[in-house]
Order: C-alpha cells, then structure tokens, then sequence
C-alpha cells in the first residue's frame, strides 16, 4: 500500500494486468493486510459523497480501483514461508491453467505494461516466461539469476537459475525482475515444500526443476524498472511518476533546483 506519488503499488500491478489481458485477481496477503482488499472494493459512502458535491475528477479516479463483481480472489499466506509458498496457497484458485505473478514491489513504467509484453513472448513460445533485466555484478545476490542458453538479445533460453547466489558465484547478471508467466507444472514441485534460501520455499527453485519439461525464457522488457523495495528506487519512482504527471510534473521541475542545489554544496 505504499504510495507513488497518489496511488498505492498495489493499484500499479493491477493496471499492468489489466493491460496484459487478465481477468481474474488473485491477491496473497498476510495478517494485517485487510487494506488492500477494502481498497478494491466499492466505497459507498465515499461515492455517495462524491457524488452530492459533483466530484466528477474524484469519482472517476475511484472507479479504476474497483475490480467487477467475482474478479479478485484474497488468500492469506498464514506463514511467511516464502514467495514460493504463497503461490501455493493459491494453487486451488489458479486450478490447472497457465498464471502470471506480479510483485508489487517492481514497478515498470510503460505504456503497455511489463507483462503484456511478456504475453506476447508467452504467446510465441509458451511455457515459462520471466522478465529479466540486466543488474550491476555486485547486485546479483539480491536478486534470483539465470543462466541463459541461446539469447537474440530480446529472448533467451533459460538453461538454469538460482536464488540469490553469494557475490561472484552468479551463472549471468540477468536478474528475474518480479514478473512471471508459469505452468502450471509448477505446482508439482511447489507440493515438495523443500526450503532454500533463507530457510524459505523459494519459487525459483520450483522453476528451476521444471527446466527441460517445460520451455523456459526470460524476457527483456521495454519500460523504466524501479526496485521500489529499495529506498532509493523507490524515492526514483515517485520522482519519474511525478514528473510525468501534467498536473503536478511542472510544479516539480519548478521545486527542483531548490532540493538539489543545496546537495550540491
């Protein structure tokens, strides 16, 4: 539910899948996490209000946080065993059907969206498909890494992974950047519960045992990537989506040279 700049992260990852085409939500959450699902319900009074002092901007930014009746699905991940174990938790709602996952966390800023590209990839050669972006050599132990095989510098085969591999053991620089497009084979080696890093059930090595059965691949994606689980990336992605705002954007190239100056000196 962090803000960027007057809209929860939450609220971006929905959009982008909305773009991508997807019609069903499914959000994992945890204890304590309730505001997530009020924030995409009706609220009645609040449109009530609205609506009696003729809001008509208000009302119409409210709209797009409502999902239509029987769209999302909320499960509560009951143990913080990992992302591998939340998406288990939703494996009777998914059923046996290809899904994305999106991680809130990683913002992508385009027009299209992140996953609607990776759609395209998914649609040319299905299986599973990550997005991947390029990170610094002394970043890859932040991140899940991959090992690629063939590569035409958009697509490449995904010949291995591991999970937040120690400094200067990582197969690549390729780092898996929150979004996923996966089989449901996946599920087959989720139900081992077998725990990796962090002591957690890692759903990168779920993926990586499905290598040779399924086709695998990461995507490079077009688009502006913030790690908005890093304070500075997050901080950048406030900035950029202000910027970009017409109505806020000129006010802030205006405060700028007041907050930086000073740094300077």
């Amino acid at each position: 539910m962090l803000p960027i700049v007057d809209r929860p992260l939450i609220d971006y990852a929905v959009e982008e899948a909305r773009k991508a085409g997807i019609e069903h939500f499914i959000f994992i959450t945890g204890r304590g996490k309730g505001a997530i699902e009020d924030y995409f319900d009706h609220a009645f009074e609040l449109e009530t209000t609205l609506n009696e002092r003729d809001k008509k901007e208000a009302l119409k930014a409210l709209s797009t946080t409502q999902l239509r009746h029987g769209a999302a699905s909320f499960v509560r991940q009951q143990q913080p065993l990992g992302l591998g174990h939340a998406i288990w938790c939703a494996r009777d709602i998914i059923g046996d059907e290809p899904f994305a996952v999106i991680l809130p966390d990683e913002v992508v800023r385009h027009e299209r969206g992140c996953l609607a590209q990776m759609v395209d990839a998914w649609n040319e050669k299905g299986g599973n498909i990550v997005a991947v972006a390029e990170v610094h050599d002394d970043q890859t132990h932040r991140y899940g890494i991959v090992a690629p095989g063939k590569d035409d510098g958009r697509i490449a085969e995904i010949k291995g992974l591991i999970e937040k591999p120690s400094t200067g053991t990582a197969p690549s620089n390729l780092a898996m950047t929150g979004r996923y497009i996966l089989s449901p084979e996946v599920f087959k080696k989720l139900k081992k519960g077998n725990l990796g890093a962090g002591g957690e059930i890692q759903l990168t090595d779920a993926m990586a045992e499905t290598i040779g059965s399924v086709p695998f691949h990461g995507v490079r994606f077009d688009g502006e990537r913030f790690d908005c689980g890093d304070k500075a990336g997050y901080l950048a992605a406030n900035l950029a989506y202000g910027l970009a705002r017409e109505d806020i954007g000129p006010r802030l190239v205006e405060l700028m040279p007041g907050i930086i100056n000073p740094l300077k000196s």
